[in-house]
């Protein structure tokens, strides 16, 4: 019997590399990557086809789309250049500038349009609650709302359930399972600021840093980092 469809959410960044290392065991992968005219949006979309790559994702499962409209709308250091990113602030307990509205939102409502068509009965996503920068829509609440959503606004015959794996583990936690899970782990890239070496300082690149430092293995990516 041929194994079902789901489409899964792959930024580049390692939590949704190991998402998708999760959903290849049991699914074909149909992946989806969006370009919002974030600072590091090709290095990001590089990511994106190495991992696919490594996975042999044919082209017809793998769907990249333009929206460029969050950074139209901006509001984040992500898209906005006039707006810093800031180094970790490990006293903080506020959202961080990097925090783009309702991003997953907008990612969310594509990928569900994408799996009806498919007729996927799951989305993965890779969000991560427990240890992430504070960000809104990376909670389960979030996607419990949103699962019920694409319910109440799709075809009768379809139910397509959000599924979140690593939602409730710490970095090192899922860098753990992605080296068990055999996840490329090496190609993907989690910095905000550069394209070209890991910057070290922001929130992506020192949880990264911290996770790695945890399980005791050498990130792939760190003699490349400032």
């Amino acid at each position: 019997m041929a194994r079902p469809i789901a489409v899964v959410l792959l930024s580049g960044g390692m939590d949704s590399c190991v998402t998708a290392a999760i959903a290849a065991q049991d699914y074909v992968l149909a992946l989806l990557h969006a370009n919002y005219g974030q600072r590091t949006e090709q290095r990001e979309l590089q990511a994106f086809h190495d991992i696919a790559d490594h996975y042999s994702v044919p082209t017809e499962l793998r769907l990249v789309l333009n929206q460029h409209h969050l950074a139209e709308i901006g509001g984040s250091a992500l898209t906005d250049p006039s707006i810093a990113v800031l180094a970790t602030d490990p006293v903080s307990t506020g959202i961080p500038a990097t925090y783009v509205p309702f991003r997953n939102a907008n990612l969310l409502a594509a990928a569900a349009s994408w799996a009806e068509v498919l007729e996927a009965g799951a989305i993965f996503a890779g969000a991560v609650e427990e240890d992430s920068s504070g960000y809104p829509d990376c909670r389960r609440t979030f996607y419990d709302a949103f699962e019920a959503a694409i319910e109440a606004g799709t075809l009768p015959e379809t139910h397509i359930r959000v599924i979140t794996p690593v939602i409730g583990l710490r970095k090192a936690v899922i860098i753990q399972l992605g080296t068990e899970l055999r996840a490329p782990l090496h190609l993907t890239w989690s910095c905000y600021l550069n394209q070209d070496l890991p910057c070290g300082r922001c929130d992506s690149c020192t949880h990264r840093a911290k996770g790695f430092k945890e399980v005791g293995i050498k990130d792939p990516l760190a003699n490349r980092s400032n």
